[in-house]
């Protein structure tokens, strides 16, 4: 009997183990692609939603943003670049994932952040952002965001919590990071950059408070384990360290 109870507990051990939130055996897998959207599942629950954006400059850049779900609900970070991908991911959040989108988030005013907020507008999806955002929105003539937030903001989803919080200047004026704590994500957004990633665009970047702001970041979320930039590969702190070397270089 006893030795029968030892299996069962080690077989639920490795079971719940392999799954664990924040597992950092767990592997991302692509689970979505069409010619406009890809999505690739980085945790049990937090999944990188990529879209795209011709841009004279950069060629045909990929954009990330993020989906956490929890208990039948799901949050968006960041929408996809235009309204076609983004209808084509909230219908994939409730085909796929059998969740309602409770709310999205862009993490700044440019369109690789709110390009396809029109489409979560149209399907009854409220939208929060930064004040900043929200003005900025306004001034460049975007889809404006229609609930505003100054201090940190905290939504739930499902049984679990989010937050977006801005920590200070960077890629824009407006740049806020969300994290998904139960799982130790971190969507850094365009103020996080991939490993060995260049500059990119600096057009309405604080460059001088860059670094300084990503240390700020690295101090609030000692706990994360996965962190995804606006462009390229997610992966670990390191990405933090990078972003912060790579504005300290003279200029």
């Amino acid at each position: 009997m006893r030795a029968a109870l030892q299996l069962t507990l080690a077989i639920l051990l490795l079971f719940f183990g392999c799954t664990a939130p924040g597992d950092p055996a767990f592997r991302p897998d692509e689970i979505h692609r069409s010619e406009t959207l890809r999505v690739t599942q980085v945790t049990p629950n937090a999944f990188v939603h990529t879209s795209y954006k011709r841009t004279e400059d950069f060629g045909n850049v990929p954009c990330n943003g993020l989906v956490v779900r929890s208990d039948g609900e799901a949050i968006v970070f960041d929408t996809p670049t235009n309204d076609t991908a983004a209808a084509e991911l909230i219908h994939w959040v409730q085909d796929s994932l059998r969740c309602r989108i409770t709310a999205v988030i862009p993490t700044h005013f440019h369109d690789d952040c709110l390009g396809g907020l029109q489409a979560f507008h149209v399907n009854g999806i409220p939208s929060h952002a930064h004040d900043r955002t929200i003005e900025l929105a306004r001034a460049n003539g975007m889809t404006v965001p229609q609930n505003g937030f100054s201090a940190p903001l905290s939504l739930k989803v499902g049984m679990e919590t989010i937050t977006a919080t801005f920590h200070g200047e960077g890629h824009t004026k407006d740049n806020v990071v969300g994290y998904f704590p139960s799982e130790h994500v971190l969507f850094g957004g365009c103020l996080i950059k991939e490993l060995e990633a260049g500059k990119g665009y600096l057009g309405d970047a604080n460059v001088v408070a860059w670094s300084s702001t990503v240390e700020v970041v690295k101090e609030a979320y000692p706990e994360v384990r996965v962190v995804v930039p606006g462009h390229g590969e997610p992966g670990d702190r390191d990405l933090l360290d990078y972003t912060v070397r790579l504005f300290r270089e003279p200029r």
